[in-house]
């Protein structure tokens, strides 16, 4: 079953992927296989187990449904001083 999701991405994963955002199509069934998805897709380095990820404003698992028409933000480790 296909879920049409809105994407946003932060920090190192906006470079990577060259826009902050996107609308996606996605046959993933939970959140840790769409950023697997959109590692090949954008070639993202970092290891699904440094992202954090937030369903419509919340933070969310990694094991949690790709539900279709949210919108899902991933959120690298942000370094700061």
């Amino acid at each position: 079953m296909m879920a049409t999701v809105r994407l946003l991405y932060f920090a190192s994963l906006r470079d990577a992927a060259g826009v902050a955002g996107e609308t996606f199509e996605t046959a993933a069934t939970d959140l840790r296989a769409l950023y697997n998805e959109l590692r090949t897709r954008h070639g993202f380095s970092l290891p699904v187990e440094r992202i954090r990820v937030a369903v419509d404003g919340a933070f969310s698992r990694l094991e949690d449904a790709v539900a279709d028409g949210s919108e899902v933000a991933f959120i690298p480790p942000v370094s700061g001083g």
